[in-house]
């Protein structure tokens, strides 16, 4: 029994040695490939805005990593000066910037999110700006104007403002369609948008443009005119066209240039003033005002618009169903 004992306790120093992690004295190193997928992970948009916030607090007094204490005293010195959704967005970029470097953030100490509350229950927090939505009798308002452009330019703005309309599409998709994406039907034609703002995994969804019954307000007419026209059968479907009203290279046309041919086209109906109230979402933002207006059920909107949910969509849908409300006098 001794003897069993004596080489049990002599055999455990050799089992936990064998049990023992084998260290190689270096860390492992991350592969470019990982770094490229963790970059993608987040979208160049949100990448350059975050580094300018962090700049921001960077710039009044601010450092990584920071104390709870500099991040509330940052918050309260621009309370009342930066919009409260301002403010709380440049926190999520202090937040961001410690987690991804592996150190506790300062922005989920309880100091802070009493600043953030406090700052809120005295300032209030702004409604987010609201466009004005292009139903349509302001887009055929817009359309007789657009016509009367040069014909290169009219093909093109026309076809923009129709599809974006139809599709209730966002800036960003309506420029990213490429030729390859468009597939025709008897009825209509199918656009293919392979990524969006709420895809940014790239799932993919389609989008069906049906046949107006008035032909001059037709978007698949209109598209198709345009592509006939500027002789397009590949790469992006809408380009820049110059004052001399050629076609421009072969790049497609930035989101913001689809607000600036919205701005221009209701300047000419309605003037610069009117222009203010209007954006490269007032077209979205116009199917979803018409198609409740028509009495299409919340479902059917969000099977074109691509929302997730109602909650969002009720943001157009509500002002409409208030408008229904009948008066008791």
């Amino acid at each position: 029994m001794a003897a069993r004992r004596a080489k049990s306790t002599a055999a455990a120093p050799a089992a936990r040695e064998r049990r023992k992690p084998v260290s190689t004295g270096q860390a492992e190193s991350i592969s470019a490939a990982v770094t490229g997928f963790t970059s993608a992970a987040q979208s160049p948009a949100t990448t350059k805005a975050y580094a300018g916030d962090l700049r921001h607090f960077r710039m009044h007094g601010g450092k990584v990593p920071a104390t709870p204490q500099m991040v509330a005293n940052y918050a309260a010195k621009f309370a009342g000066v930066l919009a409260v959704a301002t403010i709380r967005r440049r926190l999520v970029a202090v937040h961001q910037a410690h987690t991804e470097r592996g150190l506790k953030s300062p922005v989920m100490d309880r100091l802070v999110k009493r600043t953030m509350q406090g700052i809120r229950r005295t300032l209030g927090v702004a409604p987010q700006r609201r466009v004005k939505a292009l139903v349509k009798s302001d887009l055929l308002e817009m359309l007789v104007m657009v016509n009367r452009q040069k014909p290169m330019k009219a093909a093109r703005d026309r076809a923009l403002l129709l599809i974006g309309f139809a599709g209730a599409l966002r800036r960003s998709e309506l420029v990213a369609i490429q030729c390859t994406d468009i597939t025709r039907f008897e009825a209509g034609m199918e656009i293919n948008l392979p990524r969006s703002k709420t895809d940014q995994e790239g799932v993919g969804r389609t989008v069906w443009i049906p046949h107006a019954k008035d032909s001059e307000r037709c978007p698949v007419a209109a598209l198709e005119q345009w592509l006939t026209l500027s002789s397009i059968d590949r790469g992006p479907v809408f380009r820049w066209v110059s004052r001399h009203d050629n076609l421009v290279g072969t790049k497609g046309l930035t989101s913001q240039s689809v607000a600036l041919v919205i701005k221009r086209s209701v300047k000419r109906v309605h003037g610069a003033a009117a222009t203010k109230a209007v954006s490269g979402h007032s077209l979205r933002a116009g199917y979803c005002t018409e198609a409740a207006l028509v009495g299409m059920a919340p479902w059917q909107i969000r099977e074109q618009t691509g929302h997730k949910s109602d909650v969002t969509l009720a943001k157009y849908i509500r002002p409409v169903s208030k408008r229904k409300i009948p008066s008791l006098l």
